[in-house]
Formats: structure tokens, C-alpha cells, sequence
């Protein structure tokens, strides 16, 4: 055999090995997004990405499935679906999603966080760890939560009404005394319009039976460990007509507060 088929065959055995059959260009520090915040505020709920793809760009994540059929939750290479019931389900890999923020996770730097952490002194204590805000920075608590609180959205039917619309009717669950990883995204304050400026965080129980889009929480004992991202990659429905409808020039920043909250 040739010495340059060899090569290849090295090179596509690789790949295979690394991601489960197919190649990719993925790279560390890279947040990779499906879509914009902005399109599904607008309704824009139809899959465009499977899990399967989705999976080449990132082992850890966040965002939704197509129909807006609940919080996905992407950690360790796995995808997680907690549905409008508070249930965890396994979805399958051609399972779609309308928006999504994904990246290879490799740790920076751990932050032990004391007893009685909040959302807000999550926050404090990441800027602190991370004070450069102009980059991303994906947030990975591990620990025990005294109170977590989370919220999820059923499937939407067409026409699809919009986010603000959604959760004025979300299913909000209030777990205590739960043990669990707290998995998303500080984005910076320019991807206005794109993702959610600031914190955007879900959370999956480790015995797979509760999460969601989280509230807030209160931390019995934990660590939170951070990944800084300077290269941000975006990828847009392929067909035209997906966001041809919707006019995003419109400044959403009242409707994703009220989404967000």
C-alpha cells in the first residue's frame, strides 16, 4: 500500500475515533451557535441542525428542539432533553434544533464556591475569575443545590406564537436538596441580537430526572469550572425562507428579558 493511502487511513481512522464517524472542524475556544436569540424570540422554532451534527461542534451546551420542545442540556458529549413535564428524556441523534450554543469544553481555571452561592454570586465570582467580559466564557457548576429552580416549555404548534408568548405559560419547577450540573454560557455584551447578552444557564440533575432553563438556585457545596472562548462561529438555516419572514431589525432586548425571566 502506497505510503500516501496510509496516511489517509491513519488520518480517516482518527476521525472516526474522535467523533464517533465523522470529521470536523471543530476547535477549542470556539462557541459554535445555530441560529440567533433574535430569530426564536421572533418564532422561528423549526429544527435546522440534528443532534448528530450538532455533536461534531461541541460536547457541552445549551439551547432547544425543534418545535421548541423543551430545554436541551449538551454535557459530555451527551444531549439532554427536559421536556415541559421537568422529565429527562434521550433524544434521538436526528432530533433537530431551531437554536442552539455548543463548544469542546476544556477547562481554564476552577472556582470553589461557598455555601449559599446564588445565581448572582455565581456571576460575581466567574467575572471575578474572568474579568475580560468582551469574550465568551462557557460556566460548569458541578455540586449540591439546597434550592433549584427551572422552567421548561411544552412543543408549539404552528402558527408558532412568540418566546414571550411561550412562557407566560411555562412550567416552572422548584427542586430542593437535588445534586447536579449547572451547564451554559456568559456571553458578551455585543452578541446583542445574536445570544443572550450575559449569563444563560440550564441545569440536569445527575440522576437524569430534572432540570431546565434555571431561575435560580441556591449551592449547598460545588465548583464551578470556566472555559474562555475567543473564536465565536455561527451557522444559519441553509433555506432562505427560514428567516426571510422575520425582520430583525427590531430591538427584542424587552421581549428576551421578559423570555429569559
Amino acid at each position: 500500500m502506497k505510503k500516501s493511502c496510509v496516511l489517509f487511513l491513519s488520518f480517516l481512522t482518527t476521525c472516526i475515533l474522535l467523533f464517533g464517524g465523522g470529521c470536523s472542524t471543530v476547535s477549542h475556544n470556539t462557541v459554535t451557535q445555530v441560529s440567533t436569540i433574535d430569530a426564536l424570540l421572533a418564532g422561528a422554532y423549526d429544527g435546522q441542525m440534528t443532534c448528530r451534527d450538532l455533536l461534531t461542534y461541541g460536547d457541552f451546551g445549551i439551547g432547544t428542539f425543534d418545535k421548541l420542545d423543551g430545554e436541551m442540556v449538551l454535557l459530555g458529549g451527551k444531549v439532554y432533553q427536559v421536556k415541559g413535564d421537568g422529565k429527562v428524556y434521550m433524544p434521538l441523534v436526528t432530533a433537530s434544533t431551531p437554536f442552539a450554543s455548543v463548544v469542546a469544553f476544556a477547562s481554564d481555571a476552577k472556582i470553589p464556591l461557598p455555601v449559599g452561592t446564588d445565581s448572582r454570586g455565581l456571576e460575581e465570582l466567574v467575572n471575578k475569575a474572568a474579568p475580560n467580559m468582551n469574550v465568551f466564557c462557557a460556566v460548569k457548576v458541578k455540586g449540591r443545590f439546597s434550592v433549584m429552580k427551572t422552567r421548561s416549555v411544552p412543543a408549539q404548534n404552528k402558527p408558532y406564537p412568540p418566546l414571550t408568548e411561550v412562557t407566560k405559560n411555562q412550567a416552572v419547577f422548584n427542586l430542593q436538596n437535588v445534586t447536579g450540573a449547572i451547564v451554559g454560557f456568559r456571553s458578551p455584551p455585543f452578541v446583542k441580537g445574536i445570544n443572550v447578552p450575559g449569563y444563560h444557564l440550564h441545569f440536569l440533575s445527575d440522576d437524569l430526572k430534572s432540570g431546565g432553563h434555571i431561575l435560580d438556585f441556591k449551592l449547598e457545596e460545588g465548583t464551578a469550572e470556566i472555559d474562555l472562548c475567543n473564536r465565536f462561529f455561527m451557522i444559519l438555516p441553509e433555506k432562505d425562507s427560514d428567516l426571510s419572514h422575520i425582520d430583525l431589525s427590531i430591538d427584542r432586548s424587552k421581549d428576551l428579558d421578559k423570555a429569559e425571566k
